[in-house]
């Protein structure tokens, strides 16, 4: 049976505005504290402070490339406190809250942290949104719309953006042709392209009066996955929104607006 797919916030039917990157007052900021005396793994205080994974993390210990009080480490096992200086190519790593801030970015913006050839960025539309720096988990190519999540959480980081934790994406596709109830079969049963094959989670028509307008359910974090799906079948990609990012829907988020998620939303991405 086809999926259904239901679209929140539709905001993608009317005319693109520049974002202003104001937050929308839904949310208090989430922040995840260590407390003073509490010992925590080497590691764990590495990714805590946005820097890399956790693995990245042992990586750097083994390399010796992280120094306590001065202090070269190599242990993979060695834990720390907040009376620690802990310090990575001799610069002081602190211990950052934990900062999650959805976006629904605009049209004509550039998922980069910095691009000197690039006139609008993505981090331009967060950058009043907290003193931390946080960064753009995957990516949205420059004519995309839609969610887009920023964190200085490095384990979440990877947790969402490796493949094997399939977490699901959700677009809504126009075309500039309609799309064939043949073709629509054969991407949900998978379609060979020039970097393997690839199929979709769920597919459907958004609108049986519009065979345009598709939605597509897909997890796999290529590169211009969706547009090349379609390329390949000889059709072009009008008009491309992300509606859903790993559960997290736009749902009153305006466009090139951004808000803080919810505890119950770190909650269950930390959960899934």
């Amino acid at each position: 049976m086809t999926k259904k797919f239901k679209f929140e916030g539709r905001d993608n039917q009317q005319h693109e505005q520049p974002g202003d990157g104001q937050p929308v007052s839904r949310n208090k900021k989430v922040s995840l504290i260590k407390k003073s005396d509490r010992e925590i793994r080497l590691n764990k205080f590495i990714a805590n402070a946005g820097i890399c994974s956790r693995r990245e993390a042992d990586q750097l210990i083994e390399k010796g490339e992280i120094t306590i009080n001065g202090e070269v480490v190599t242990s993979l096992g060695y834990k720390v406190t907040s009376k620690d200086e802990v310090a990575y190519k001799g610069k002081v790593i602190s211990a950052e809250k934990k900062v999650y801030v959805l976006l629904n970015k605009p049209k004509g913006f550039v998922t980069t942290m910095d691009d000197p050839h690039a006139e609008k960025t993505v981090m331009s539309l967060v950058q009043s949104a907290c003193p931390e720096r946080i960064y753009p988990v995957g990516r949205l190519d420059k004519d995309t719309t839609g969610l887009l999540l920023f964190t200085n959480d490095g384990e979440m980081t990877k947790k969402l953006t490796h493949p094997s934790y399939e977490k699901k994406k959700i677009y809504h596709v126009f075309l500039d042709k309609e799309f064939t109830p043949a073709d629509l079969e054969q991407v949900k049963k998978g379609i060979e392209l020039e970097d393997g094959p690839i199929a979709a989670d769920a597919i459907s028509y958004v609108s049986i009066d519009d065979k345009r307008q598709v939605g597509i359910e897909i997890h796999s974090g290529k590169n211009r996955i969706v547009r090349r799906i379609f390329a390949h079948l000889g059709y072009r990609v009008i008009k491309l929104d992300r509606v859903v990012f790993a559960g997290l829907t736009k749902k009153n988020l305006p466009r090139g607006k951004w808000r803080f998620l919810s505890e119950k939303e770190v909650g269950f991405l930390k959960m899934t």
